[in-house]
């Protein structure tokens, strides 16, 4: 497979922000030139592209179309790994849970050959929620179930009813609950005009006091010392599980999917964009697929999956396009940076001719790792995000000054 670089354009306004934050040095990255992964016209093998948690299950997916299966069956059969996986802990089995301690799990499909989808989200005892959405697109003629009414369509359908809260989940939730449930998500949240900043000073000095009164905790509830590190920095940074996945084959016929347990120690009823066609996931079988993980909150205002597809449409290459919605997601922040630091979005994007790329918010997690996607296309493999910003973000809620 050979590839061609191609330019596209420079970030816009935000090219000449560059701030100084908690001793970090922040600038938006020079986009001249970036990689689109460019497909030749008559490519003729599948390509799957996917979060980095679905990584491990790539093969099998890849595996049913190579075989002649559906497009939408190789999505499912990726992202129900992470699903099934008690130690996943951002989508089905081992969710991390609501603020009541409760999983509530969100999905979304779309079928690029029939053009027709399914979401469900608000559900709860159900594991395998993607194949929830397909069936709801399969067996109905509505688009979305939600809650009570989506869980007992399911029971009908033969979902079994699960716990699905694990105990490394459910101890996770009880040291979020004794220390930091009053300060996440309830109050005016970061796009409000007058959201205020805690005071800052001091903010990694305050880090280490509460990571040491939380490990003291944590080994009270009975934490394992080999979990207690991630469980820690679940309840200071309140995760954003979620796995997209998109999938073209040899015929150039395509689906895509999302599935998640949504923010950790989110209010009750919360949906972010992951059930919502359009924002956590859209697919055109004329165009390509789209998808997204991070802040839904924040990608449903922009229409993210459906706003790339519809510049792919337009012409810009994957990279461009992903670059475009997440400069939008600036635009609507005035390209406040400090705002912008408490924000992380992924885009993974894929052309119907196979062309594919995904897009960072900023360079880094918060934990400092290379934002990367993963990728099969004969040969599986994790690649690294264009980003719009070099960096990494803080992880909201800010941790206020004591």
């Amino acid at each position: 497979m050979s590839f061609s670089r191609r330019d596209f354009l420079a970030t816009a306004a935000l090219t000449s922000a560059s701030i100084a934050l908690n001793g970090q040095v922040t600038k938006s990255i020079d986009h001249k030139p970036g990689e689109t992964k460019q497909a030749k016209r008559d490519w003729k093998r599948p390509v799957i592209i996917c979060a980095g948690n679905g990584f491990e299950y790539l093969d099998r997916g890849y595996e049913v179309m190579r075989s002649g299966g559906d497009t939408l069956d190789a999505v499912i059969q990726v992202i129900r790994g992470p699903e099934d996986d008690p130690k996943d802990t951002s989508v089905g089995l081992g969710g991390l849970p609501n603020e009541d301690g409760v999983v509530e799990l969100d999905a979304c499909c779309m079928h690029g050959p029939t053009r027709r989808a399914g979401s469900v989200a608000g559900v709860h005892n159900i594991k395998n929620v993607s194949l929830l959405a397909k069936t709801v697109m399969e067996r109905t003629g509505h688009v979305m179930l939600v809650g009570e009414g989506a869980e007992r369509f399911g029971y009908a359908h033969g979902f079994p009813k699960e716990n699905l809260l694990t105990e490394e989940s459910r101890k996770t939730w009880l040291l979020w609950k004794e220390t930091m449930s009053t300060q996440d998500w309830w109050g005016p949240g970061l796009a409000d005009p007058n959201y205020k900043f805690p005071d800052e000073e001091g903010h990694t000095s305050l880090r280490q006091q509460r990571t040491e009164r939380l490990n003291a905790l944590a080994e009270q509830i009975g934490i394992s010392p080999e979990m207690r590190e991630r469980a820690i920095d679940h309840v200071l940074h309140p995760p954003m599980g979620t796995i997209n996945c998109s999938a073209v084959n040899a015929n150039g016929e395509m689906s895509g999917a999302t599935t998640t347990s949504g923010l950790a120690w989110k209010i009750a009823g919360r949906a972010g964009d992951s059930p919502i066609i359009g924002a956590g996931c859209y697919c055109d079988q004329d165009v390509g697929s789209a998808g997204a993980t991070g802040n839904g909150e924040e990608n449903i205002k922009v229409a993210g999956a459906h706003t790339i597809v519809e510049n792919m449409r337009h012409g810009m290459e994957p990279a461009e396009a992903g670059l475009d919605a997440l400069r939008r997601i600036a635009r609507n922040y005035n390209n406040d940076m400090r705002r912008l630091h408490y924000i992380e979005m992924i885009y993974y994007v894929l052309r119907k001719d196979g062309a594919y790329a995904g897009v960072s918010m900023w360079s880094t997690s918060s934990s400092g790792r290379q934002r990367r996607f993963a990728v099969h296309d004969g040969d599986k493999r994790y690649e690294n995000c264009v980003a719009l910003y070099e960096g990494q973000p803080l992880g909201f809620p800010p941790i206020p000054k004591r």
